[in-house]
Order: structure tokens, then C-alpha cells, then sequence
């Protein structure tokens, strides 16, 4: 069985498990060399492990371990721990919510005898003070305080601003959406679609591009994840399939990814990845744009040259006057991809940026040689972990998948053997392949059940899927529906009728393979031939009637 995703583990494991990972980072560092028994005997005591344990999670740090192996692996939860039941966790939620987090600042003590009052109130038991105050200490410092209305508390845990910055490349990387002031047409038919979101990261340093996400759907976990998963990696594939000449030596994991506090950011799959990786996320103050100013920045350079393709919105009202945006748009979706693909790697890199004074590719190729590139020890794992996910029964005919069908030969032994659905994963830039968690654990990669079908996107799948239905209701008669079904509802209701009739009158009708009596045969059906009817006796009597006739 292979290891779970990160945020398949149970939030006490992992937690526990970060714990040890901080603990190990901290003593290599003290310990740059070789640390003595006692030393590792001590940050064993410190985790809560053996000494052996202790040398065996060090050895796997130096050799580039993540967090996912420091996760515990016996079964059920800690020794020691405990959780309330469901109806007293939501009594302390919604008091600390409804009483607590105000800006009149109730004490802890008024927050307990609220909840120890509505507990009895339902006939359950009071919980303990700790338990409560443990509940308020999960709650985000700053966000406590901003509900609050704790102005000290909020100005000590907010960055200064002017200070933020990075020192070399993929030290920080900040990520940020923003809806395209263009619209795009359909592939096939041209019309217009609407207007994307594109996902952006950037290197703080260098300022120059890691990699972007482009999708008609609105900011999600996937888009933030696909964007992520574009610039870590390295783009030569990419693109060459998009016919772009121009390098892009970007790709590594940041040590930091800062966003803003969108939901998509702070998703549970997203966190526990980054964290795997060792990739730590900073998100942006709420309300405080000026930390995210250097992409900000560049969303509204890449705007700016869209303002320049047909079918554009601009900026505001007043740019875009009497222009039909919606009539001139002529660029797909995957025409503007590669317009922004060239636009970032043969304009905004190579040109002088106002702050650094310099191309921003001329400041990477600087720092290239000292960069710590740091790159997924498992690549398809960390791929597979920011991929979306859906479930699906595996049929003898494959998996299907948004209307499409896929098989791999790796799935015939699992084949109506289980009912389990199955883990799927999915790449919706290409949906060519998916990959399949079987019922023991491993992934296989499963291609198009139909391999001359070409690599689509899902986008391209969903709307053709949508065109081919809609198509499908346009060509119903339903007219010619309604009329025949009033013919039939006619003819069972006449057939009904003449039945009740023909059974009332006793006129039923009988099977024609009745048999006749005998005594009911007519006079030419009794006239048979004699020879016939009077059969020739059998031969052994032959003798006893001769004698019979002599006497």
C-alpha cells in the first residue's frame, strides 16, 4: 500500500508529525557536523520517540525528507487524546462565535459559564475549562484580534510594511488571480465565451514569471494548484507543444508561496502539500493590498497588453466607451494562452523593470548558479497531490470520466472484483490520461480507451459534451412525442373497454386447439373406410379362428 496524500492524514498526526519536522530542521542546523548520542538522545526526548527513531528521522532529513514521513503509522489516534462529541463542540463553537469574538471583549471566564450553561441546558456535560480555552487557541491570533477589536495585538502580528522582500531567487514566490479584461471565443463555433481568470506566480527577486494557470472557471483550489504545479516544474515541454522559442529557465520549489486569504489559498489539500514539500505559505493581511504589491504590479502589466487584442474590455467604462468587446473578440482560449506565454517570455523577461533597473532574466541568470534548486524527490507524487480528484466504479468497459472513457491494461485484474469507487485523478489541461488509484494502493496511468482521440482540454470536453446534448433536445419532435402517446393511451383505453364487454357477455374467446367429444362427430368424419376401421387381427390368431370356423 502506498503512503496517503497529505491531506488524507488526520490533523493530529500531522500536526504532530510538522512538530518533529521543525524539531529535526532546528537541530541540523545547530548541528551542522555530527552531534553526539546525548545530543540526539535529548531531541528524542523533545519528540516523544525512541533514540533509534531519532537517528533513523535525521538520516532521512539529510537525504531530503518531507513531513509525510514523520507521520505516525500506528492505528487510531494518540495515547492520551481525547475529543468531545460532536453537540458540545458545536455548543462551544457557536458561543465563541456568537458571544465571544465581539468588539465589548467578554472575558474567557464569561465565555466558560456560557458554555458550561447551554451544556447543561441540553443535559449534557459541562467540558472543562482547558478544553475551551484550547478551542479559542485554534482560532488565527490575528483574525481573534480583528474580531476583537485588539488593535495592539493586530499591529504586533502585521508585517511592517516596505520591509517585505527576497534576497535571492525562489526565496519567496508570491501567487494572485485576476479576470482577463478580454473576452475569448468558442473553438468550434467562434461565439463568445466570456471572459477567463488567469493565475499568476512570481519570483519576489527576480520579479521574473514562475508560471500561470488560464481557465474559464472562476479562483478554485485547481486553479491555484495547477498555477503551482506550472511553476515549479520545468516548461520545456510545454513550450514546445505551444511553439514558443523563448527559454524559461524558471522551475523549483519556493521556499515560501504568499497569497492572499482567499479560500482557495487556505485549502486543506493545498496546505497540506506545500507542507509536505517544505514549502512554507505566508498569507497577505486582510484589507492590506500593499503586501501583495509586487503582484499586483504585474497582473496590471499583463492586463495592460491585453488592452491591445481584439475583443478587449479595458480597464473601466470610460477606455471602453462604444466598443463592442463581446462582437470583436476572435482569440480561443488556447490562442491566448500562448499570446500570454510569448508576451511573458519574449517581452516582460527580457525587458528593463522599473524597479530592479534591469530584465528580469538577466537577474535570474545571475543568481542561477547559487540557486538551492529544490525539486520534488517523488515528481509524480507531488504532481498527483495538487491534481483535482473524483471517484469512479471501475466498469468492465473502463473508467468514464466526464463523458470520456479510459482504460489501462493494469486494471483488468480489479475488474468486478470490488465495488469500491476507485480514486481518479486528472490533469484538466490534458485530458488524455488520468491515473487511477487501484484497490491495493498504486497508481496506474490510464490513457483514452480510443487512442487516436487527441489530447483535449476539459473545458473542451464539458462544452462538447453540453453542444452534443443541446444539439439532442433541438432535434426532439415533441410534438410527434404528444401525439403518439395520445394514440396509445386511445388504443388502451378502447382494448380495455372491449374486453369488460366481451367478458360480461360470456363471449370470451376459447383456444381453437379445444378437443371435440367423441358423440359430436359428424356423419362424414364417422364414415371412415371400412378397411379402417375394422383393422386386420394380428397374426398370432390366425389359428384359433380357423378352428372356431371348422367346428
Amino acid at each position: 500500500m502506498t503512503d496517503p496524500f497529505p491531506y488524507e492524514i488526520d490533523e493530529t498526526l500531522w500536526d504532530e508529525a510538522c512538530r518533529r519536522a521543525e524539531a529535526i530542521r532546528e537541530f541540523l542546523k545547530r548541528q551542522a557536523s555530527s552531534a553526539t548520542t546525548a545530543e540526539v538522545g535529548k531531541l528524542a526526548a523533545e519528540m516523544g520517540v525512541s533514540q533509534a527513531t531519532a537517528y533513523r528521522m535525521i538520516k532521512l532529513f539529510r537525504a531530503g525528507g518531507s513531513v509525510l514521513s514523520l507521520v505516525d503509522r500506528k492505528r487510531g489516534r494518540p495515547e492520551g487524546h481525547r475529543t468531545l462529541d460532536e453537540k458540545r463542540e458545536e455548543i462551544i463553537r457557536a458561543i465563541i462565535n456568537a458571544s465571544y469574538l465581539k468588539r465589548t471583549r467578554p472575558t474567557v471566564s464569561q465565555l466558560v459559564r456560557d458554555v458550561h450553561a447551554n451544556c447543561m441546558s441540553a443535559g449534557l456535560k459541562p467540558p472543562h475549562r482547558r478544553t475551551i480555552v484550547t478551542r479559542l487557541d485554534d482560532i488565527d491570533l490575528q483574525k481573534r484580534a480583528q474580531r476583537r477589536g485588539e488593535q495592539k495585538i493586530v499591529k504586533a502580528t502585521t508585517p511592517v510594511p516596505g520591509v517585505f522582500g527576497a534576497s535571492r531567487p525562489l526565496e519567496v514566490v508570491q501567487m494572485d488571480h485576476t479576470k482577463a479584461d478580454v473576452f475569448v471565443v468558442d473553438e468550434e463555433t467562434r461565439q463568445p465565451l466570456g471572459r477567463p481568470w488567469l493565475t499568476l506566480a512570481m519570483d519576489v527577486c527576480s520579479r521574473m514569471v514562475t508560471g500561470f494557470y488560464l481557465t474559464m472557471d472562476a479562483p478554485s483550489r485547481l486553479s491555484t494548484s495547477l498555477c503551482l504545479l506550472h511553476s515549479v516544474f520545468d516548461k520545456s515541454a510545454w513550450l514546445r507543444e505551444r511553439e514558443v522559442t523563448e527559454p524559461w529557465p524558471v522551475a523549483g520549489l519556493p521556499d515560501t508561496v504568499h497569497v492572499d486569504n482567499g479560500a482557495d489559498f487556505r485549502s486543506r489539500a493545498f496546505k497540506r502539500g506545500c507542507e509536505d514539500a517544505g514549502m512554507a505559505i505566508e498569507w497577505r493581511p486582510p484589507g492590506e493590498p500593499r503586501f501583495g504589491g509586487h503582484i499586483e504590479r504585474l497582473i496590471g502589466t499583463q492586463m495592460g497588453k491585453l488592452h491591445l487584442l481584439p475583443g478587449t474590455t479595458f480597464s473601466n467604462e470610460q477606455e471602453l466607451g462604444k466598443y463592442d468587446s463581446k462582437r470583436h473578440a476572435a482569440l480561443t482560449l488556447r490562442e491566448l494562452e500562448r499570446y500570454i506565454a510569448l508576451d511573458i517570455v519574449g517581452s516582460y523577461h527580457q525587458s528593463i523593470h522599473g524597479t530592479l533597473g534591469r530584465p528580469p532574466i538577466a537577474v535570474w541568470r545571475e543568481h542561477e548558479g547559487d540557486i538551492p534548486l529544490r525539486l520534488p524527490q517523488d515528481r509524480l507524487r507531488f504532481w498527483l497531490t495538487f491534481l483535482p480528484k473524483q471517484e469512479r466504479t471501475l466498469r468492465p468497459t473502463g473508467i468514464h470520466l466526464f463523458g470520456l472513457r479510459y482504460w489501462s491494461v493494469a486494471l483488468s485484474a480489479d475488474v468486478g472484483r470490488s465495488d469500491r469507487r476507485l480514486l481518479v485523478k486528472y490533469d484538466p489541461r490534458d485530458m488524455s490520461r488520468i491515473f487511477v488509484r487501484r484497490p491495493s494502493g498504486n497508481f496506474v496511468d490510464a490513457r483514452y480507451a480510443d487512442v487516436t482521440l487527441p489530447s483535449i482540454t476539459l473545458h473542451e470536453a464539458v462544452t462538447a459534451r453540453r453542444t452534443l446534448l443541446a444539439k439532442g433536445r433541438r432535434e426532439v419532435d415533441t410534438r410527434a412525442i404528444v401525439r403518439t402517446a395520445m394514440v396509445q393511451r386511445e388504443l388502451v383505453d378502447a382494448a380495455t373497454k372491449k374486453t369488460a364487454v366481451a367478458r360480461r357477455n360470456g363471449r370470451a374467446t376459447h383456444s381453437r386447439d379445444t378437443i371435440t367429444p367423441l358423440g359430436a362427430l359428424s356423419t362424414r368424419q364417422a364414415g371412415a373406410r371400412p378397411a379402417e376401421r375394422a383393422p386386420r387381427p394380428p397374426a398370432r390368431h390366425a389359428h384359433a379362428l380357423g378352428r372356431d370356423l371348422r367346428r
